[in-house]
């Protein structure tokens, strides 16, 4: 249905279709153009647009928590192929006791390992089966990421010419290879 105005026009010949169809666009945008100039602020959008703050808040404190998990299964499951990697294999008759914690715990190697050991050649580090024996090189390097996975490392930085001169017991070393 046409404005009654515009038809009187039309039969005046006084405008064409293009004319009308041109004035009616133009006011169809002039009100869309006042409506978006005329925004209404009330309480309800206040609410709604905290709300989505929070929500957004929130989101990104999950996604920082997804993250830090992610890194750390990451970190984990290196150390884990390290250890699988690099593991020697400890099978002999002498017991090596070592402390885990506050348990004294006990390994059966060769003499050869026995000797590694007790240099710091050799590490262990805690495994999902048990303990593992692993290079001390490897085995700092899972210290970098996880300490707690590396359960003995013996650091043979002693200078033995920092002993004092009047000790009486100079002449008397002490094996490194005590069994306790």
């Amino acid at each position: 249905m046409k404005n009654a105005l515009q038809e009187q026009l039309l039969k005046a010949g006084l405008a064409d279709e293009k004319k009308l169809k041109k004035m009616k666009k133009e006011k169809h945008l002039q009100r869309k153009q006042v409506g978006k100039k005329q925004k209404i602020v009330n309480e309800a959008t206040l609410s709604v647009a905290e709300q989505r703050r929070e929500q957004v808040a929130r989101d990104q404190e999950l996604n920082r928590q997804r993250k830090a998990e992610a890194e750390e299964k990451a970190i984990a499951a290196q150390v884990r192929q390290l250890i699988n990697v690099n593991r020697i294999s400890h099978q002999g008759e002498v017991a090596f006791n070592f402390a885990d914690g506050n348990l004294v715990k006990r390994l059966y190697v060769n003499q050869k390992i026995h000797n590694e050991l007790t240099k710091g050649k050799l590490a262990i580090a805690r495994d999902n089966n048990g303990y593992a024996l692993i290079p001390a090189q490897v085995a700092d390097k899972i210290q970098q990421r996880i300490p707690t996975a590396i359960v003995l490392l013996n650091v043979n930085d002693v200078v033995e010419n920092d002993a004092d001169e009047e000790d009486p017991y100079a002449d008397y070393k002490i094996p490194d290879d005590l069994m306790w």
